[in-house]
């Protein structure tokens, strides 16, 4: 089953690098009581991830936090010292969190993995933007096509707020 506007999301562990190492967040802790716009990502440093999607988050974070958003954050089924060192040369610092689905479990229980193993990529996750308001998505765009950045685009986000 995949996600749909008006649906709860499920309970999951992502993880980021911290100070100390690899810290982890639950759903509850990322979404609860929260507005937050959600993207993902098939892969960091992959073409249209690193030169499209995320620098269009980046750029207009500060607008979508002046629409009542307390956070953006970057989803992606990669490890996170890759998202950490992918967060430090894009600069995405305190504009957009990025979290690491590494193994793919918080993807596969929303329905938007695919399979990338025919390029050597592994089950990756789909490109999508969300807005979710305490854990509950309340709009939902998806690409057809992991290597397109247009509904998903920031933009798109920032005019649905």
């Amino acid at each position: 089953m995949t996600i749909a506007e008006g649906d709860r999301l499920p309970d999951a562990t992502f993880r980021s690098m911290g100070p100390d190492g690899i810290d982890t967040q639950s759903a509850k802790d990322v979404f609860g009581g929260k507005k937050v716009v959600l993207f993902a990502v098939p892969g960091a440093f992959t073409p249209t991830c690193h030169l499209k999607h995320l620098p269009g988050f980046i750029e207009a974070a500060d607008a979508m936090k002046a629409k009542g958003v307390d956070e953006v954050v970057c989803v992606a089924v990669n490890d996170p010292f890759v998202l950490a060192a992918w967060a430090e040369v894009t600069g995405a610092g305190d504009k957009v969190k990025i979290l690491s689905d590494g193994n793919g479990e918080f993807t596969a229980k929303i329905g938007m993995g695919f399979d990338g193993s025919g390029v050597g990529l592994g089950t990756r996750s789909k490109r999508y933007a969300m807005i979710v308001e305490d854990g509950v998505v309340t709009f939902l765009r998806t690409e057809e096509d992991p290597g397109e950045a247009e509904i998903t685009a920031a933009d798109s986000v920032l005019a649905a707020l």
